[in-house]
């Protein structure tokens, strides 16, 4: 199996991706759910880590000089992708993250980690972009600490949906803001893999869902 493969099978396995009905924030009714917030685990965080080190290391192999998580869920992803870089390619990038409400004691100020300095090309770790706010609103955090580039977005998966206008979120950002997105995987390389495949014992995208996916991502998807 590919990295990409082996990480929509431990998507599965860590009740991470989920098939059903369930409605997004947007209020869309969607047959597949994406909940990062269900790693809870060591094994799983040095995992995910990995994997995300792996798509960094494919598309950046250099040219970035911090990574950045955006709170809350942003964090865990940038650490487990710091320490797996280190580890796997020895590449010791240094990390921060935001807090949501500014400190107003000690030092003061709403980085924690590294804070970029002028000259940083910044690399945001994300789970999954729906909207892009979270995203556009750390590119206005980032921004705001000097002359400071952000590079690159990597996130978990791309759900291939529309955005504001006819094309889909990820590359209304890229478009907007001229950053290189890259996911782990998309929702194409899930249903590909996944269609009629066993994880456990079990098929998990038969015939009926992935109509039932393909029927979303006419509806929603970008063009």
């Amino acid at each position: 199996m590919t990295y990409k493969e082996e990480f929509i099978t431990f998507m599965v396995r860590s009740g991470v991706l989920t098939f059903g009905d369930f409605v997004t924030k947007s209020g869309r009714k969607t047959p597949y759910f994406i909940n990062t917030g269900n790693y809870r685990t060591g094994a799983q965080a040095a995992k995910l880590g990995e994997y995300y080190a792996r798509c960094i290391q494919e598309n950046a192999p250099d040219g970035i000089d911090c990574l950045f998580g955006p709170a809350y869920k942003g964090i865990p992803l940038a650490v487990s992708a710091a320490a797996s870089l280190y580890n796997m390619y020895g590449r010791d990038l240094p990390y921060g993250f935001n807090r949501k409400e500014v400190k107003d004691h000690g030092e003061g100020g709403f980085m924690v980690g590294y804070t970029p300095v002028d000259g940083d090309r910044i690399a945001i770790v994300e789970d999954v972009v729906t909207a892009g706010t979270a995203v556009r609103e750390s590119l206005q955090l980032l921004q705001s600490l000097g002359d400071v580039r952000v590079t690159h977005l990597f996130v978990s998966v791309d759900r291939m949906e529309r955005g504001t206008r006819d094309c889909s979120t990820l590359d209304e950002l890229r478009e907007d803001y001229g950053i290189t997105v890259c996911p782990i995987v998309t929702i194409r390389d899930i249903i590909s893999f996944m269609y009629q495949r066993e994880v456990d014992g079990k098929v998990y995208i038969d015939d009926e869902m992935r109509g039932r996916m393909e029927d979303y991502l006419a509806e929603y998807g970008g063009k």
